[in-house]
């Protein structure tokens, strides 16, 4: 009985165990099962398909020797390179046909297929994907790549690059890199791997444990990387971390020799146990499935030749082998190693069953054959789309003299001087259509030609026919920079680099600057609309090129009618603008702030541009007029107040609405549910001025529950919400709860409430199917041209243009820049209704300018002028209108005491305000940090912002405003 008892238990651990794994598990394990101890090796290794001969230059196909490897081995995949596709698919059916385990079948395709395949287009290179700001479009970009990838039986694309190109001389990473900014390379690496992942192609980070920072090319040498273990953790490291928290199926390790890894002499970062099972997988934890890179390449094979760098990779913990030099010597090295006990039979049965697992989850265990009709139309499709909407929003705009639009020059003589080419193309064809321009080509410098050229109204200087080697610099001959130079200085000219922004080095003095990083018929019609002024410039330098063209910049241009200009502004009073500069002069002395922005305009133009002190007390940065604020409550209506106007305008919305039809987590009262959307915009719906959200996320030390939040991001803390600071985006969810279960109070009485602003801003996602940021910036800012406001301003703009708010030592335990400065808002990711804004003053003027216009400006229509009119009007017994803030009705200095009482704008916790006066037609911007290094009082209590204002109008109109 006992041991029938026993029979049954052991029956039943087995039968439980199976049911606890996985389909993929069992699978693997079935398989497994069938393979002897040579396939289980050969299993880990991935075989070149095809190459390049280098005499006739044709494609040669390694089928046979596959085939030769499928019948004797089992090899686990193959690598896709050069060839047609619908031979590729055919030569794939033909080995799938014949492999006892599935082939798993993967590409080097960074840029889409056409990257390796005849016939096939390619996509935008990922440098010219990290000079746009927008995430989507890279998910977008993956997503095409996965679509491309299944069409032709692929199922593992070696994508993302996510190395931080921070060595302008790399000769191997370079335009495959997103940038120089690890926290862009990483947003945009784990967007493009979700793009992949999300449509079941596995996605390759590479080149762990970063690449960036090298001069020699690894295929050629090994690369010496001499960089301290907390070097390379603060930079190379961090987009690794971040793709590896978020879920990425491979990554391939380079070859890169780190004394501060492994001190082993010329032992490549692939092959060392220090790097896989040391730092990968011990102290960042990353399980998953693991490539070395090429095993063909010098930089292992010079040190490491034949079957040995198999060896040592397998010791090192690695999972596949890619392109082992010979799959026979490498198996019996192995083998041998085995019997030398420095790697054991069950490392490579754990290793084989990762490898089995990765190829159920990703559909090799059911692969189908490959359809032939159509194929190369079927990978062709969607690329011109998705290359059309990358130029839109890559091109940059780097430096600008007044130069565009170019259609101010219609009637003027006009030529296009186009270098390194001597056959026209779309731009050419362009501009003699448009503008009847004179054609030049050019290869160097000619001091008659510039001469020539002198005597035109307008050139255009287009770069074109480059190189991606910085060796070559980018194509472009030192004869030829010095005639583009030549011309700049000699005419009026604008040049147009037609690739890498890395050569932007030989124009570091050009007025007016634009790259496009790639060179073809669709970006060349796109910057033509671009300098028309048809189109706006959007993107931004993904790299640090020179002292005046670093990463972040990019010129929000998109017509002549979207800007302010500068008119000298008589006073009869030479002192009269000093008494402003004085005040706030004085204001810093007293540290009231460290430094501020002051601008005014009036009729249209900027009559007032100033910037005073630092961005913080060590004195160390000096503010200029592009220094980014925290706009904190400016949110409320330059972004909030303004989407709900738009949404009204276009009849999606009524004032009168009730808020529960749009968010229905307001459950607990019913009384909420009925509140109309006025009554928020008023401050009139009776919730309650603040809750401090972020206290109850907070130990009795002080210190943040580690159960809400984490310092590195995954799927699950994923919202940002400080520097290495992520909380659980579950948690946004019980913030909504508090605010349902908040108190209301009666309705109709004024109660200044952060409540009201983020039920808004919930309101405007729910109507408008977009977060309030993408709303917002679609349909508002880059209409405008405004660049420089945004929400979550890291992404796009350089760190150091941000100026700093408080050194926050309750909550973030962090000096916060770049990273809103409210709370609330933080906890929702840095985009909330009520704070997280960030801009310039000139870009605040621009947009008061337009509500002042009536809700244009130029060309650009964004409201109904009725709209803006009854928004910016008293609409309450308070002073509030809805959404904006005005003047006491009884005079008592706020904002000012010369206000009209059709003033209307809003000031800002940071130290922030903007106003309007359209009887004065004046536009009034503050921008200051007197929060920095914690919150100062003294802004306030001096009355700096009013004192300033008041000044304004005693400038401008000094027989009516007569100081008291």
């Amino acid at each position: 009985m006992k041991v029938f008892s026993l029979f049954i238990g052991i029956c039943f651990f087995y039968f439980t165990s199976a049911l606890a794994q996985s389909p993929a598990e069992r699978w693997a394990d079935s398989v497994l099962k069938t393979l002897s101890k040579e396939q289980r090796i050969a299993q880990l290794m991935i075989v070149r398909f095809s190459i390049i001969d280098s005499k006739t230059k044709q494609v040669v196909f390694f089928d046979k020797e596959i085939t030769k490897l499928i019948k004797k081995y089992n090899v686990g995949g193959v690598c896709l390179f050069q060839g047609d596709a619908v031979e590729q698919a055919k030569r794939l059916n033909t080995l799938q046909a014949m492999a006892p385990t599935p082939l798993m079948v993967c590409i080097d395709a960074e840029w889409g297929v056409g990257m390796r395949l005849k016939a096939v287009k390619s996509l935008p290179k990922q440098m010219m994907l990290g000079a746009m700001t927008n995430r989507q479009l890279v998910y977008d970009y993956g997503k095409l790549v996965a679509e491309q990838c299944k069409r032709l039986g692929i199922q593992v694309n070696y994508a993302p690059v996510v190395d931080v190109n921070n060595n302008a001389n790399n000769p191997v990473i370079n335009d495959r890199s997103f940038g120089e900014d690890k926290y862009k390379v990483a947003e945009y690496g784990i967007a493009y791997m979700k793009g992949m992942q999300d449509n079941n192609v596995m996605a390759t980070a590479k080149h762990f444990p970063g690449h960036g920072d090298v001069s020699v090319d690894s295929h050629y040498d090994l690369p010496v990387i001499n960089k301290s273990l907390a070097s390379l953790d603060s930079l190379e490291l961090y987009p690794f971390k971040r793709i590896f928290e978020a879920g990425v199926g491979a990554v391939m390790v380079a070859h890169l020799y780190i004394p501060a890894i492994d001190t082993t002499a010329n032992r490549a970062t692939s092959l060392s146990p220090a790097n896989i099972n040391g730092l990968m997988r011990g102290t960042l934890n990353y399980q998953g499935l693991t490539f070395t890179d090429g095993l063909e390449m010098q930089g292992v094979q010079k040190f490491y030749p034949g079957g040995e760098s198999s060896v040592e990779s397998i010791v090192a913990g690695n999972d596949m082998l890619c392109l082992p030099t010979d799959v026979p010597s490498s198996i019996a090295k192995i083998k041998a190693a085995i019997k030398q006990k420095r790697i054991s039979w069950a490392d490579i049965d754990m290793h084989c069953r990762k490898v089995l697992v990765a190829k159920y989850d990703y559909g090799v265990y059911d692969v189908a054959p490959i359809p032939l009709n159509n194929i190369d139309a079927d990978l062709n499709k969607g690329i011109d789309e998705m290359r059309q909407k990358i130029a839109e929003e890559a091109i940059t705009l780097a430096t600008h003299d007044n130069f565009f639009p170019l259609k101010k020059f219609k009637t003027d003589k006009i030529a296009y001087v186009a270098v390194g080419v001597t056959t026209g193309n779309a731009i050419t064809a362009a501009m003699i259509k448009d503008y009847k321009a004179d054609i030049f080509f050019a290869s160097g410098n000619n001091d008659s030609l510039v001469e020539k050229l002198s005597k035109y109204n307008a050139v255009i200087v287009g770069v074109h026919d480059m190189t991606r080697s910085t060796n070559s610099n980018y194509g472009i001959s030192a004869s030829e920079a010095s005639l583009v130079n030549a011309i700049e200085k000699k005419c009026n000219a604008a040049t147009i680099v037609f690739g890498n922004p890395y050569s932007l080095k030989s124009f570091c003095d050009i007025k007016n600057l634009v790259v496009t990083y790639e060179d073809d018929e669709i970006i060349q019609a796109t910057v033509v609309k671009m300098i028309n002024g048809e189109l706006p410039f959007k993107g931004v330098l993904p790299v640090t090129v020179c002292p005046n063209l670093k990463f972040g910049t990019g010129i929000n241009f998109s017509s002549s009618e979207v800007q302010l200009k500068k008119k000298y502004f008589d006073t009869g009073n030479d002192n009269a603008f000093f008494q402003i500069d004085s005040l706030a002069i004085d204001a810093i002395a007293r540290q009231a702030t460290p430094g501020c922005v002051i601008m005014a305009v009036q009729n249209g133009s900027i009559i007032y541009e100033k910037a005073f002190g630092y961005k913080d007390y060590s004195a160390q940065e000096v503010v200029n007029t592009q220094s980014v604020y925290d706009l904190a409550s400016l949110t409320k209506i330059c972004g909030t107040t303004l989407s709900i106007m738009k949404l009204v305008d276009e009849g999606k919305i009524t004032l009168q609405d009730s808020i529960g039809q749009y968010l229905p987590f307001l459950k607990t009262d019913h009384k909420k549910q009925v509140i109309q959307i006025k009554e928020l915009l008023l401050h009139e719906a009776g919730f309650v001025p603040y809750i401090p959200f972020y206290k109850e996320t907070l130990e009795a030390n002080g210190l943040v529950k580690s159960g809400i939040y984490s310092q590195v991001p995954s799927n699950k803390y994923s919202v940002p919400v400080s520097k290495d600071l992520y909380m659980d985006v579950n948690y946004i969810d019980t913030i909504l709860l508090r605010i349902d279960q908040s108190p209301l109070k009666e309705k109709g009485n004024y109660v200044y409430s952060d409540m009201d602003f983020i039920l808004l801003g919930r309101i405007v996602e729910s109507v408008s199917g977009m977060s309030l940021d993408e709303y917002v910036t679609k349909n508002i800012y880059w209409p405008l041209g405004l660049r420089n406001t945004q929400f979550t301003p890291l992404a796009s703009i350089a760190e150091d243009r941000i100026v700093p708010t408080e050194a926050d030592d309750y909550f973030r335990r962090s000096l916060l820049r770049g990273y809103v400065h409210d709370q609330g808002a933080a906890m929702f990711g840095g985009v909330s209704g009520h704070a997280g804004l960030f801009s310039t003053a000139k870009d605040l003027a621009i947009l008061m300018q337009t509500l002042l216009n009536g809700g244009s400006f130029g060309s650009v229509h964004l409201f109904r002028d009725s709209t803006v009119k009854k928004f910016v009007a008293y609409q309450s017994k308070s002073r509030r209108g809805f959404g904006f803030d005005k003047p006491e009705r009884k005079t008592d200095g706020y904002p000012s005491k010369y206000a009209s009482p059709a003033t209307f704008g809003h000031t800002g916790y940071t130290g922030t305000c903007v106003w309007v006066d359209p009887e004065q037609k004046l536009v009034y911007v503050f921008l200051s940090n007197r929060v920095n290094p914690s919150v100062s009082s003294k802004l306030i209590s001096l009355k700096v912002r009013e004192k300033i204002m008041d000044k304004f109008y005693e400038i401008i109109n000094p027989a009516m405003f007569t100081p008291q």
